[in-house]
């Protein structure tokens, strides 16, 4: 039940990837994946290494992914725009000895190698549901897992005939799963942006959007709707759309279906397509998803009353990599997944959240654990203490704000191309307010709800 078998099926000539450079078939498709496996096979590549990936959305990532995950390997997909301290540092964390920036070639062929459901087919790299970023590990079965959930909820469930957008990041377990994978395994084709720009028009033919609430913002500002006139499914994810936004392209006339998951979920946990929209909600979970809501005292709460989200089924990941502590953590005892967001039920069962993952920011989509960006702060010399929350964004739906003790001459913009260097954009630091100290509690931790003023 190997991940990469997912295009096996589909017929030679109907197309599977386009982008600016040129356009796949499946025929093509299974060649180049072939092709590729051979190469790294023939570079060393043995069953249960682990090969990072650094390339972008071009028909390149999908055939390097593939070809790892068909040659028994395990797929690392790493941000191509990280700076190169952050992208060792990942690949020594989960000893990735092989680094992919092109599609691999060349060797003698290698027939694809078999895989059981808990084998590993991937690493990808979150800041957890406590805890600084680390890898989470993803099966051949939890992915094909919660690829069959999202096709089995009436009117999400995608087609051979549908070309999906794929501008959302494939380092990213949302453009990864929901958008490429899925779409390879129903026989359609995915239009890969390599950049997301809200004037630039869709590609031709697209029916399926999947985006984060930025995007949706910017399509808005940019008075894109007339674009989305072939569009049947529209699919909003990795944050809180927004009651607003999602009212306002109803009155544009499409209906912007939110939905709610997270990388140790595979990602998709619920979501409202195939149902009327109730703002602010995020649907219900996908068949095959059990989900509770949790009280502090361990018990189930009532109906209107918050809880946090638990979440069961074959779509949970099977921890973390080399992190026990962090795994017991997450998973409770019977398989449930603790994923720290709190949310409320209504009478019929539909969740909205309430809260996230304490301290986690969520830029674009994108979660930054404070504690990594506070060790980066810390290596300037002329830094003493440093504290990093979540402030609102018209844009991304937060920023990254520092707060920072100096012990010498120091300035914001000095302090913010420091940490350019060694962080992905979107973990820097936008603003940076210099204090005399960080409030702490009683036990001596930071009291970030006072540096965000809540």
């Amino acid at each position: 039940m190997n991940l990469a078998e997912i295009i096996d099926a589909h017929p030679d000539g109907a197309p599977a990837l386009v982008d600016a450079a040129r356009t796949l078939t499946y025929g093509d498709l299974r060649a180049e994946v072939a092709a590729a496996r051979a190469g790294l096979v023939g570079a060393g590549v043995a069953p249960g290494d682990r090969v990072a990936l650094s390339i972008g959305n071009t028909w390149e990532f999908p055939v390097a992914f593939l070809a790892v995950v068909s040659a028994g390997a395990v797929a690392v997909p790493l941000n191509p725009a990280s700076p190169a301290p952050e992208r060792d540092a990942q690949m020594a964390a989960v000893g990735a000895a092989h680094l992919l920036d092109a599609v691999p070639s060349g060797g003698p062929p290698a027939p694809p190698v078999p895989r059981e459901e808990g084998d590993l087919a991937c690493l990808l790299f979150t800041a957890g549901t406590a805890g600084a970023p680390r890898a989470a590990m993803l099966t051949h079965g939890n992915l094909l897992a919660n690829q069959a959930q999202m096709q089995a909820q009436p009117g999400r469930a995608l087609a051979a005939t549908d070309v999906s957008l794929g501008v959302i990041p494939l380092f990213h377990i949302f453009g990864l799963n929901v958008v490429l994978l899925l779409t390879l395994r129903a026989g359609g084709a995915v239009a890969l942006a390599a950049h997301f720009d809200p004037g630039a028009p869709l590609p031709p033919g697209v029916t399926v959007v999947a985006g984060v609430p930025a995007m949706w913002r910017d399509w808005l500002a940019a008075q894109a709707e007339g674009r989305f006139s072939g569009v049947r499914l529209a699919l909003s994810g990795a944050a809180a759309l927004g009651a607003d936004t999602s009212a306002a392209w109803r009155a544009r006339g499409l209906v912007v279906h939110e939905g709610y998951g997270l990388t140790e979920a595979g990602p998709t946990v619920t979501s409202s397509a195939g149902e009327a929209v109730r703002d602010g909600s995020i649907g219900v979970p996908l068949p095959g998803v059990e989900v509770r809501l949790v009280g502090a005292d361990g018990d189930d709460v009532l109906a209107g009353d918050e809880g946090e989200v638990w979440v069961r089924g074959p779509n949970v990941f099977a921890g973390y990599w080399g992190d026990e502590g962090a795994t017991r953590a997450a998973l409770a005892p019977e398989g449930w997944l603790r994923t720290g967001d709190i949310a409320v039920a209504d009478a019929d069962g539909w969740l909205y959240l309430v809260d996230r993952a304490k301290d986690v920011v969520n830029v674009s989509g994108f979660k930054v654990y404070p504690a990594e960006v506070e060790d980066v702060l810390a290596e300037h010399p002329s830094v003493a203490d440093a504290a990093v929350v979540g402030a609102p964004h018209p844009h991304s739906g937060e920023t990254v704000t520092a707060f920072v003790v100096a012990r010498g001459p120091l300035t914001a913009e000095e302090l913010i191309r420091f940490c350019a260097a060694r962080l992905a954009r979107y973990k820097c630091p936008t603003a940076v307010t210099f204090v005399d100290a960080l409030p702490q509690g009683v036990a001596g931790k930071v009291l970030r709800r006072q540096l965000r003023g809540t």
